[in-house]
């Protein structure tokens, strides 16, 4: 299928003159640019600029701003896109079909835009929306943006002009429903699968992953499969396919009971990747299978899903892989890009930082784990035709960096009324004093309606990722401490038994959360010992608590909200922005010294992070950037630096 495409050149600039002297992959965050989602390979969040400095950071004033607003077809409110910089460049997402934008990264004037139209591809599409961002690569005077559309195409554009290139598939494009597994289906007239992440590029291979509609309600117990592929940079040629769900015959496909991996869908990676372009490895954050919270009709340990799988980026072969969740039915799958780091001691590691908490990390060349693994028993549950993992694994270090399971001790008590009120609200509901606690009917025999389940399915961590300074062996992570009620029902409108339903709402009090905060939280883990050194909350406390009538006269510390806080690490600072997805969200970022946790700086935004935060230097000035958004007003990217 050919689409349709749109390519408006609005205008030149010297700034798109490559220096021809980069690396084959480009540049790097090390000479000032930010070329890749996470700035680097290792997907670090990192960057060694330091003219923005504590003593200054300050001084911070708006540098440009560039909106959304025009560029439809429809509002684009909650841009998730971190733009990529490259030679003063700025290549970004935008709108609700994903267009792509080059922007001057000093003014931010339009250089060049491409739009694509899709069609009914487009309308049936899952994942709409801007999506997080592109990827670039250069070799010598040849450079190229690639992308993925709502519409699950591959495009290749030339980074000068934003034309597509001739030579990259079918006039530039690669159309990536061809070759799936379980595509056709006469029941279902779309195929439901996309992308939300980039493409990730390493040693001229192309990497798409792929996501598919959220699963708590699946249309039906079987799916697309998110076969992992990766094409020639030139050309757009498939040059290999990894199956995160085996056939037959293929390492894994024996932890699929009775046959369930013919069938089964989902299991893509939604997430970034990350790579070692001198060891050839890619690092796969596979995600779970169809559904998120009921797998009776999916027996077994399931691989690969919810695992870390490292392949040959050349070939697709699988190096080696690691499990993390055995038959997820928490939705808790890996929500980012693996962090890559050659510690100060001498380990070159990756880590998975997950929703549930847990940093699991390994050597990268081998898989080994850094610190013992436990397979520990876990409590089955009573959802018929459920199967249930005997044993999970369990890292010895790090320390979960958030609240794992609930109980009643994890219930708000500041004053004697809130812990009776805390008591009275989770009644009826089954708590969740294992981190594995299963998922529970919304109306099972016992009477109850749910299972109070925390991290929730969002986090914990989740798609915003972490920050590694890789002169200390120092991982930042954001996280958010959250209910979420697991009440599964029958849902008539599909073949699968059970899905989330059944219309339980978390408990709360007046407005309050049941739970003790902090809400939202950064902690600093140090990655050569797997010590906590500190965390601190990601904001102050919400006027919503701080004034509510049954707080009056308590002394709350910071309570955080419950967002996915972006995370940004530079030389000297860390920069933590709020983000979205609760009401308490504000527009603020906080400026933390890096070393101690302590807060140097809380700044208004003119709205709500909702891409990364991210930094670069072009002739001479170091700039910090994001895009904001998420309060019913267009998102825009907007530009700091020093006056």
């Amino acid at each position: 299928m050919k689409i349709r495409t749109q390519v408006s050149v609005l205008t030149a600039s010297a700034a798109l003159c490559a220096s021809l002297a980069m690396a084959q992959t480009g540049t790097s965050v090390e000479q000032g640019d930010w070329p890749i989602y996470h700035g680097s390979f290792f997907s670090q969040r990192y960057s060694p600029l330091d003219q923005i400095n504590a003593e200054n950071v300050a001084s911070l004033r708006m540098a440009w701003n560039f909106s959304t607003e025009k560029f439809g077809p429809s509002a684009d409110f909650t841009n998730p896109s971190t733009p990529l910089e490259v030679d003063g460049v700025l290549y970004a997402n935008i709108a609700s079909t994903r267009n792509v934008i080059a922007l001057d990264a000093t003014s931010g004037q339009v250089l060049w835009l491409w739009r694509p139209q899709e069609g009914q591809r487009y309308s049936t599409a899952p994942r709409k929306g801007a999506g997080r961002g592109v990827a670039f690569w250069r070799n010598g005077d040849k450079k190229r943006i690639f992308d993925i559309t709502p519409g699950y195409h591959l495009v290749s554009l030339d980074a000068e002009t934003g034309i597509p290139d001739a030579n990259f598939g079918n006039d530039g494009i690669v159309d990536l429903m061809v070759g799936l597994r379980n595509a056709e289906d006469p029941r279902f007239g779309d195929v439901d699968i996309g992308a939300s992440a980039p493409p990730f590029v390493m040693n001229d291979v192309i990497v798409v992953g792929a996501a598919h509609s959220t699963g708590g309600r699946p249309r039906s117990k079987s799916n697309v499969k998110g076969d992992i592929r990766g094409f020639d940079v030139h050309t757009g040629e498939l040059l290999w396919t990894f199956h995160t769900i085996p056939e037959a015959g293929e390492a894994g496909h024996e932890s699929w009971l009775e046959n369930s991996a013919e069938y089964t869908g989902n299991a893509g990676v939604w997430a970034p990747m990350s790579g070692d372009p001198d060891l050839g490895l890619l690092f796969l954050p596979v995600e779970d299978p169809t559904g998120d919270y009921y797998g009776g009709d999916r027996p077994g340990s399931n691989l690969f899903s919810s695992s870390l799988v490292a392949l040959d980026v050349k070939t697709g072969q699988r190096r080696w892989h690691y499990q993390l969740i055995h038959h997820d039915i928490w939705d808790w799958d890996l929500p980012s890009a693996p962090v890559l780091a050659d510690l100060p001691n001498g380990r070159k590691v990756v880590m998975a930082v997950t929703k549930q908490a847990f940093v699991y990390t390994f050597d990268r060349q081998t898989g080994e784990p850094i610190w013992p693994i436990e397979e520990r028993p876990v409590p089955a549950g009573d959802v018929p035709g459920e199967w249930y993992s005997v044993t999970q694994p369990f890292p010895t270090r790090p320390a979960a960096f958030d609240r794992q399971g609930f109980s009643e001790a994890d219930l708000i008590d500041f004053t004697p009324e809130l812990r009776t009120l805390a008591l009275e609200a989770i009644q009826g509901f089954r708590l969740s004093p294992s981190l594995f606690s299963p998922p529970s009917l919304a109306e099972a025999p016992d009477g109850t309606r749910g299972l109070l389940s925390l991290p929730s399915s969002t986090g914990g961590s989740n798609w915003e990722g972490s920050a590694m300074d890789p002169e200390t062996g120092i991982l930042y992570v954001p996280s958010r401490t959250q209910l979420q009620a697991l009440a599964l029902a029958k849902n008539p409108a599909s073949d699968i038994d059970f899905s989330q339903g059944g219309g339980i709402r978390i408990p709360r009090i007046q407005g309050l959360e049941v739970i003790k905060p902090p809400y939202g939280r950064v902690t600093a883990i140090d990655m050569n010992t797997g010590d906590h050194l500190w965390w601190v909350a990601n904001t102050d406390t919400p006027d919503r608590i701080a004034n509510h009538p049954l707080l009056q006269g308590v002394d709350l510390p910071d309570t955080g909200v419950p967002t996915r806080s972006g995370v940004l690490l530079t030389k000297t600072l860390l920069f933590v922005t709020e983000g979205v997805g609760t009401a308490d969200a504000g527009p603020s970022m906080r400026v933390i010294n890096k070393q101690t946790g302590e807060v140097i700086l809380q700044m208004e935004l003119p709205d709500n992070q909702t891409g990364l935060p991210f930094t670069y230097e072009h002739e001479g000035k170091q700039y910090l950037a994001m895009f904001v958004g998420g309060r019913g007003t267009p998102a825009q990217l907007v530009a700091y630096t020093l006056p």
